[in-house]
């Protein structure tokens, strides 16, 4: 019988969205919920708890053999409905059978290895990869750059928003500066004719397009890095000009170390972790590499001094000895 409540799933979004939680969260979040729902045969999940949810997260592990880090999403995802949708507080989870999470050192690539990558790179493609490696951005975070967090002043980047919602300041490198100024000339064309077809709109967050209702059409809330194509908004229904896909920079590198005859399975991630790794073989110290990245735990940064080329504790080998 209809009591006028929106659908479970709709509860779900409706939530997600209050939280300002990305658009990406919000379609993980719904699936999960949806296959949980499923494996225990279309139940409601007010009718069921903390035995089901580990009864589901012990199939995923045993049954589906998910990484550690996929039966950990599945689990945010089922807390988040019962906490926040449902409003019941569940009791810890014991009886699960945890996903063995493998733990392996990051592919880093040498300097030599970084500038053939580079070399094999051109346009925005070029420009995404430099920032990635010369800045220690993530993909999306780097695609997520707006003009006004670019500032060439103090050569400094502000990303807004990076994992775990947090803020911070990164190096802006002196190398890109020139290509990225020309580059924004270009952009700022394009704006102004969006603007002439009565578009040129960048998608906000939520909180923020409802108090500024202007401010999408701003200079500086544009991306750094927009779309070829305009494209209609899944949860307004506007219709803004987004920033470039991560797939097409996972493609022009994946083609760029094909074509540089790298063996090592790079990927733009692979970037990030270089630019960690090579400030610590410079002598830069790990608190600061720390920041840069946006790591809570310094302990999360110390994996990077496994991978140097004089070893973790810069020990030498027998070998090596007079």
């Amino acid at each position: 019988m209809d009591d006028g409540k929106p659908k479970l799933l709709d509860q779900v979004r409706q939530q997600i969205r209050l939280r300002n939680y990305s658009i990406r969260t919000e379609t993980v979040y719904a699936e999960w919920v949806k296959r949980y729902i499923r494996f225990h045969r279309y139940r409601h999940p007010a009718e069921m708890g903390a035995p089901e949810i580990e009864a589901f997260l012990t199939h995923l592990a045993v049954n589906r053999n998910v990484a550690g880090s996929t039966q950990n999403q599945a689990l945010a995802a089922l807390l988040f409905l019962y906490k926040e949708v449902l409003k019941v507080e569940l009791p810890w989870l014991e009886g699960i059978v945890r996903a063995k999470k493998p733990r392996h050192l990051p592919v880093v690539l040498t300097r030599e290895e970084v500038a053939r990558l580079l070399a094999g790179l051109s346009g925005v493609h070029w420009l995404v990869a430099n920032l990635l490696y010369g800045s220690g951005l993530r993909v999306l975070e780097v695609l997520r750059l707006r003009v006004k967090d670019v500032d060439f002043a103090r050569g400094e980047i502000l990303v807004r928003d990076g994992k775990g919602q947090k803020d911070r300041v990164t190096m802006l490198p002196q190398r890109v500066v020139v290509a990225l100024q020309e580059h924004l000339e270009q952009v700022q064309l394009l704006h102004r004719a969006d603007l002439a077809e009565g578009f040129g709109r960048a998608n906000l967050p939520y909180a923020l397009a409802r108090k500024y209702p202007l401010a999408c059409m701003e200079w500086g809330w544009q991306f750094v890095f927009p779309s070829v194509n305009r494209s209609t908004d899944p949860r307004s229904k506007g219709v803004f000009r987004h920033h470039l896909h991560e797939k097409t920079i996972q493609r022009a590198i994946r083609e760029a170390v094909r074509d540089a005859g790298l063996v090592k399975p790079a990927t733009p991630h692979t970037l990030r972790h270089s630019f960690a790794t090579h400030l610590l073989e410079s002598g830069q110290d790990i608190r600061t590499v720390q920041e840069l990245l946006g790591h809570a735990d310094v302990k999360t940064t110390m994996i990077y001094t496994h991978v140097l080329n004089r070893g973790g504790l810069a020990v030498l080998s027998p070998l090596d000895r007079g």
